[in-house]
């Protein structure tokens, strides 16, 4: 088919279709349903038939009946000419024949398309003349639902349909897939956080950090009841962290809390804050068979201690004191109070009663010679350091409150300490008594009635305690009172009246500080 639409081929010329030309002189006059002859057509030919009209001429012609001639656009009458045109019509090929015919089109170039667009006649694209027999009828409009409608909007049209907006679903996908992998990242996150803290620590030291695991080796120890705070403070102490916030911070971010169990732990100098912490985690880290003795604890308490370190029975561990002068202990000793030096101490498998408390004693003794006490003054100065060690609150306090001792006993005053009517009544606990047990002149060592130094030692001091009785600060004080109990800041007074007026300053904040005894 040629693609130039001034070259329209000849529609083809169907029998059964076209109507036979009638002559003029047959024609009924004054009929107006015969169209004038167009131009190229002969006068005599007859326009084509519609279907309606070949579906009227064939009912016709089963009835055998004649109405309006077939020529009228609404058949009533069949000519002759007429039922001769209808001997060979086969309706079937009215519909079915020009289309069976018809072939593929040839691509249509787009400004050959776009002429359509054109003032012209819509007969001029070839199918059209081929079949526009079909498309021919006075009452019927071509539905745009026709086959050959579609057949050529869609056979003779290659415009490619518009493209679908794919972005709009690939975008989607990529938000929900970045939120699943954000959530997934935010989850890995909260459930690794503290060993990413850890690493991040360990990589990027803070400031206020030492890095790495350390140098050389402490012994650290945990007391029953030590919080994390208090743990922080003595590892800072020790030389073992940089600072407090270094270890308290990171303590802080542990999810769990962490956990910490009494006593002593082998660590090193200026490890990083987490090194510190997980060596304190590590069972391994513990020393096995140790006893931390405190300074200022009674002999019971020690003996109880060391039985839970060794796994020695009290029994034999009291049994094994009851005999003093058995390790070296001065005439005057009744018990091994006074003489249990407290330290932490290691004990090997197998160590049996006696050796326990022998290297107790033997470490006492070695204190005493260090500071300088001859040992035929090793009772007094034990007494009175027991005192000291009860009484004093801060490091720079115990000097002060030796010589205020050291002053009483010199003018023949009473002592008058409270620790050591505590410690006859069998509070070894506290410090503060009542007026009715300060009175109480059954109590041996109560030293409001009796004079001089009490019967025995109170407590098992330290080398604080012990040097400063050995070395007092110099000083005319008679008087002390810790005021403040909280911060342990202590008044020194000469007079009476200074002193009443630092007990004043007690109450006071006794009052304002309910709880403390």
């Amino acid at each position: 088919m040629s693609q130039n639409p001034e070259q329209r081929p000849e529609p083809p010329v169907f029998p059964a279709v076209n109507r036979p030309p009638v002559p003029q002189e047959q024609r009924p006059a004054g009929d107006q349903h015969e169209p004038a002859p167009q131009q190229g057509q002969p006068a005599t030919d007859r326009p084509p038939m519609t279907r309606r009209e070949a579906r009227a001429a064939r009912e016709a012609a089963e009835k055998g009946g004649l109405r309006e001639p077939i020529s009228s656009p609404t058949p009533t009458q069949e000519s002759p000419s007429d039922l001769a045109a209808l001997a060979g019509l086969d309706f079937d090929a009215v519909i079915t024949g020009p289309i069976a015919q018809v072939e593929e089109p040839a691509p249509v170039g787009a400004a050959v398309r776009h002429e359509a667009e054109e003032p012209s006649s819509h007969h001029d694209h070839p199918a059209r003349t081929v079949f526009g027999v079909l498309e021919d009828t006075e009452d019927e409009s071509v539905d745009e639902g026709h086959p050959l409608v579609w057949r050529q909007q869609n056979y003779l049209s290659h415009d490619e349909p518009p493209k679908k907006r794919r972005w709009v679903k690939r975008l989607i996908v990529t938000i929900v897939v970045l939120g699943i992998l954000g959530g997934m990242a935010g989850g890995a996150y909260a459930i690794f956080q503290p060993q990413i803290a850890k690493v991040h620590d360990a990589l990027f030291p803070p400031a206020n950090d030492y890095s790495g695991s350390g140098t050389g080796e402490v012994m650290f120890t945990i007391k029953s009841g030590d919080d994390g705070s208090t743990i922080a403070n003595n590892l800072a102490k020790a030389g073992v962290v940089k600072t407090y916030d270094a270890f308290y911070s990171l303590l802080l971010r542990q999810k769990p809390e962490a956990q910490f169990q009494p006593g002593v732990f082998k660590l090193a100098k200026k490890m990083s804050a987490a090194a510190a912490l997980a060596s304190l985690q590590d069972p391994s880290s513990r020393v096995e068979n140790t006893a931390v003795i405190p300074e200022g604890t009674p002999e019971k308490d020690i003996l109880q201690t060391v039985s839970d370190a060794t796994k020695i029975p009290l029994a034999d561990l009291q049994a094994a004191a009851a005999n003093p002068a058995a390790y070296g202990l001065p005439a005057q000793a009744k018990s091994l109070e006074g003489f249990l030096f407290p330290a932490t101490y290691t004990f090997a498998p197998g160590t049996t009663a006696q050796d326990a408390i022998k290297t107790m004693v033997d470490r006492m003794f070695q204190a005493l010679d260090d500071a300088g006490v001859a040992p035929e003054n090793r009772w007094n100065t034990v007494v009175l350091a027991s005192v000291v060690q009860r009484e004093a609150g801060l490091k720079d306090d115990y000097p002060k409150v030796a010589r205020v001792f050291l002053n009483r006993l010199a003018q023949g005053w009473d002592l008058q300490s409270d620790a050591t009517v505590a410690y006859g009544t069998g509070h070894t606990d506290r410090v503060e008594t009542t007026d009715a047990e300060r009175a109480d002149a059954n109590n041996p060592y109560n030293t409001y009635v009796h004079p001089g130094l009490p019967v025995g030692p109170i407590s098992n001091p330290g080398d604080l305690a012990i040097n400063a009785v050995q070395h007092p600060a110099d000083g005319t004080w008679m008087y002390f009172v810790t005021w403040n109990l909280q911060t342990g800041e202590t008044i020194f007074s000469t007079t009476q009246a200074e002193h009443d007026a630092a007990v004043e300053k007690w109450q006071q904040w006794m009052k304002d500080n309910p709880g403390y005894e």
